[in-house]
């Protein structure tokens, strides 16, 4: 996983409150495991026509949004189905940083876990920065994980609260899996000495069948 530790990069302005999963990548994309190529189809039903034709009205189909690493969404975002689709497909596009009043459980769990920096502010706060978000001379944004800060461009700071396992885990770049591994010393010794307290576990292992 890619750390997370400054970003500095265009915000975009979506201001719909209870964008759920569904919105976010529409359940006919959810066929493949890869993580990959996912951004395409972000959005898909609102930034597409039926006949695969850019609507341009859509915040993400106009310059310089296309290029967003940032999203400014309303309340409850994320909310649906548990879909780890759905961070895939931010990602995928470029999107590193989400910003909102508040995220579904299961979907602000599954940013962390992705790459994505979920931040939570008061309602006051996400409508300034989405009044900045709407002016393309004002959208840039730059975030600072490790002082929990958010600098507007006009030099104006907000700070933001986040969990200090998960800001550890991004500004090192551990996954689940990264993290298993950490302790893969300690996996072994415990997988050594159950092969000589318990060998019968070991049966089929050990033969390859």
């Amino acid at each position: 996983m890619e750390k997370f530790t400054t970003l500095t990069g265009i915000a975009a302005p979506l201001p719909m409150a209870n964008v759920d999963t569904d919105m976010i990548i529409p359940k006919q994309h959810l066929k493949t495991i890869k993580r990959t190529g996912l951004g395409k189809v972000l959005f898909d039903e609102m930034r597409y026509t039926q006949d695969g034709e850019e609507i341009d009205s859509f915040i993400l189909n106009q310059l310089p949004y296309r290029n967003a690493q940032i999203l400014i969404a309303g309340e409850n975002f994320g909310c649906g189905s548990s879909r780890e689709h759905a961070p895939w497909a931010l990602l995928d596009f470029g999107i590193r940083c989400v910003i909102a009043p508040s995220f579904a459980d299961i979907f602000f769990g599954n940013c962390f876990k992705n790459g994505i920096l979920p931040i939570s502010l008061p309602q006051q706060e996400v409508d300034v920065l989405m009044q900045d978000a709407q002016n393309p001379e004002t959208s840039t944004l730059s975030i600072d994980l490790e002082n929990q800060t958010i600098k507007r461009s006009n030099g104006k700071i907000f700070e933001f609260e986040t969990d200090a396992f998960r800001k550890h885990c991004l500004l090192n770049g551990l996954d689940d899996i990264s993290l298993t591994l950490q302790s893969a010393d300690k996996i072994a010794e415990f997988e050594n000495k159950q092969r000589q307290n318990l060998p019968w576990l070991w049966a089929n292992a050990t033969s390859g069948s």
